[in-house]
């Protein structure tokens, strides 16, 4: 049995992946395990067979989507940060041109912060794994998170250019502060009171009143 799953697994990977196809549905699924995995058990003491048997598939199936065991924590760490920089960027870009930097600053505070929190294996299996992956892992992550945090800084920037940000800020460490806020937060929050959107706008307000002139 645990033959014909693998042949199977295998067939549909080869397949062309249009982004629908049940190749790439499993192959979601799989990170969506993976990340569950490594949030509750940590890079070392996350499983293959664990990850495979949360997926709902057999652990040799997972060579036909991803190379090696790190090349998995590697898509993991990566899937939350690309995932979240991808909505913030589209909900600001969205936003009419004429909008006020600190009205663009406060978007992009939802935007990540309702995101990490839908995501929130993802981005407590980084917060976890980070410092334990092999170096190399870390360092390609690391210039990936560069350039998200380029973006905040950007935000920030415009924001204080225009006289919206109160004076003697250091920006850099604002910038610091506000996203270690944001992705700590999936540790903390449970469903149930309060919604991701209810979450995002209070912190929104929380950390604007800090910053804002």
């Amino acid at each position: 049995m645990a033959g014909k799953q693998a042949t199977l697994d295998a067939a549909d990977a080869v397949q062309p992946d249009n982004g629908g196809s049940k190749s790439a549905r499993t192959r979601q699924r799989i990170l969506d395990a993976a990340a569950k995995v490594f949030r509750e058990e940590g890079y070392a003491g996350a499983r293959l067979a664990d990850i495979a048997a949360a997926a709902d598939t057999k652990a040799g199936s997972l060579y036909y989507y991803f190379a090696s065991r790190e090349a998995l924590v590697e898509e993991v760490l990566d899937e939350g940060l690309d995932r979240a920089f991808g909505e913030t960027r589209r909900r600001v870009d969205a936003l009419s041109a004429d909008t006020p930097t600190i009205d663009r600053l406060a978007t992009a505070i939802r935007a990540h912060l309702e995101t990490v929190l839908k995501l929130d294996n993802y981005t407590s299996a980084s917060i976890r794994m980070l410092g334990h992956v092999p170096e190399p892992i870390r360092a390609r992550h690391m210039k990936r998170q560069a350039v998200y945090g380029a973006y905040w800084r950007e935000l920030l920037e415009a924001a204080g250019a225009a006289g919206e940000l109160r004076d003697g800020l250091d920006l850099s460490a604002a910038r610091m502060l506000l996203l270690g806020m944001l992705n700590w937060s999936p540790e903390w929050y449970r469903r149930g009171r309060l919604s991701p959107e209810e979450i995002a706008d209070q912190a929104a307000a929380m950390a604007l009143g800090g910053l804002r002139k």
